[in-house]
């Protein structure tokens, strides 16, 4: 008998005229343990479903009560039932599978919606490196994975196939990799390092400008894995299941009045080191409370005026000069700043936004081509950028109504590269709010440096903020949560 058994539903799957190993129906093989009696053969489980408690998945479970090798396993079998569950593999998956296309011609790579992996093996040599390591993570006769469409491929789905669903060529295919699996050596799946910790990450995939993209929250993952950190994407519907989870990063605008202060606030209360934490959103949401702070400190900003009321509108283009902007205090992403000229419009356009609020802000315009943006992390400069302007326009967000919001371009320079007074100023501001990650935004006017405003939720995307400091800004963050982590 050979060492190799091979279980289907029925005989039409794979017959004994297919493959030199014994072909057995699952049910055989089930009702009747004593036909390998003193044997130990390795199982090839074929069954057409690994349904929880189904005949597969007893096949495989007292495959192992029967000390017998088996491909697959009970735990992959569950592991593949739910994206969730088979998450944590995605990042190094998808890392290797775009390395693999990028050797592909652009147009077949473009098209590419789906894989067909049996044995480790694709058909496709190119394709091939990223086939072992799918199957070495799930080791499974056939799988299927769908792939979503873009420049960075990300994986849609993995399910397992049942062998009598391929097409006669993929049917080809599989049995040519019977072949070859079944007379290598037997070699056991690699072991994984268990991850130390599980960091949550909030974030809206349909938000129009979040400040990390879904692909580089992947990026992160990858990098996480590195330092013993699973990365898992949560939603806003996520809040009761927040416990389960050693720390907490918002990656969605943040809002006071809205669940994204609530996911801060619910960390918080479970001892979870947490970025954006509640008070940092209260402090950086708030440009009026951020002009006190500043100018209590001594750090520049442009000339302000907080406004209450419209009587106190009557002169100000003669203290700040014209045109003015006019803020609300708890816009975002250029949201809620106005660029106005003249008393008229002025006074219109505050009777408008008072309406919104009971407190404003009037301060100078200070033209630039670009902000800085230093990013701070625990007070401590993590990256700098220029954010140029929107085309034709004042802010580097443009917005208007009915249309799709558009952003200026971006230039990221070296921390060693940016002149010192910018990042020294960017970092005192950012300590006065807290010890977590912060945008300070700034603006260079002949000898004077002014801080614009310090997000609390400043964009980090792979390509852009990191282009510079590279992997050192997001093995930075990991380090940041594993500190507060083992330090409990």
């Amino acid at each position: 008998m050979s060492s190799w058994v091979i279980l289907v539903d029925t005989l039409k799957d794979v017959s004994n005229t297919e493959t030199p190993h014994k072909v057995m129906t699952v049910r055989e093989y089930l009702t009747h343990p004593k036909l390998f009696a003193g044997a130990k053969p390795t199982i090839l489980n074929l069954s057409r479903s690994y349904a929880y408690q189904g005949a597969g998945y007893y096949a495989s479970l007292l495959a192992e009560a029967r000390q017998h090798r088996v491909v697959p396993t009970v735990e992959t079998m569950i592991e593949l039932s739910r994206k969730q569950l088979y998450q944590r593999a995605l990042p190094e998956l998808e890392d290797r599978l775009n390395r693999c296309l990028r050797k592909m011609p652009g147009p077949d790579a473009a098209s590419l919606t789906r894989i067909l992996v049996c044995l480790g093996q694709t058909g496709e040599p190119v394709l091939d490196p990223f086939a072992r390591l799918l199957f070495d993570w799930f080791r499974t006769p056939v799988l299927e994975v769908l792939l979503e469409d873009g420049e960075w491929r990300s994986i849609k789905r993995i399910r397992p196939l049942a062998v009598d669903d391929l097409s006669p060529e993929e049917r080809a295919v599989f049995l040519s990799a019977v072949v070859s699996y079944t007379t290598r050596p037997w070699r056991a799946p690699r072991q994984r390092a268990l991850m130390k910790y599980v960091l949550a990450v909030l974030s809206d995939p349909k938000e129009e400008l979040p400040p990390s993209s879904i692909a580089s929250l992947k990026h992160m993952a990858r990098v996480a894995a590195r330092h013993g950190v699973e990365v898992v994407p949560i939603g806003k519907g996520d809040l009761d299941k927040l416990a389960q989870f050693d720390a907490l990063f918002i990656r969605e605008t943040t809002n006071i009045d809205n669940h994204t202060y609530r996911f801060a606030r619910r960390a918080v209360q479970e001892g979870m080191p947490v970025i954006d934490d509640p008070v940092s959103m209260i402090r950086c949401t708030n440009k009026v409370y951020l002009t006190e702070l500043l100018h209590s400190h001594g750090i520049a900003t442009p000339r302000t005026i907080v406004l209450s009321s419209l009587k106190e509108a009557g002169d100000l283009e003669t203290k700040l000069g014209s045109p003015l902007v006019l803020k609300i205090p708890d816009g975002s992403f250029s949201r809620g700043v106005f660029r106005v000229e003249g008393a008229e419009p002025i006074r219109e356009k505050l009777k408008e936004l008072f309406q919104e609020s009971a407190i404003l802000l009037a301060q100078e315009y200070c033209p630039t081509d670009y902000d800085w943006r230093i990013g701070v992390l625990d007070g401590e400069p993590l990256f700098a950028c220029k954010y140029l302007m929107a085309k034709k326009h004042w802010q580097i967000v443009r917005h208007e109504a009915g249309k799709k919001s558009v952003e200026g371009g971006y230039k990221t320079v070296s921390l060693s590269e940016t002149p010192p007074a910018v990042v020294e100023i960017a970092v005192r501001a950012a300590r006065l709010i807290g010890d977590g990650l912060y945008g300070v935004d700034l603006k260079v006017i002949g000898d004077r440096v002014v801080v614009i405003e310090i997000n609390d939720n400043p964009n980090l995307d792979h390509g852009v903020e990191d282009l510079a400091e590279k992997d050192s800004v997001w093995e930075q963050l990991i380090r940041w949560f594993v500190r507060r982590l083992e330090s409990r």
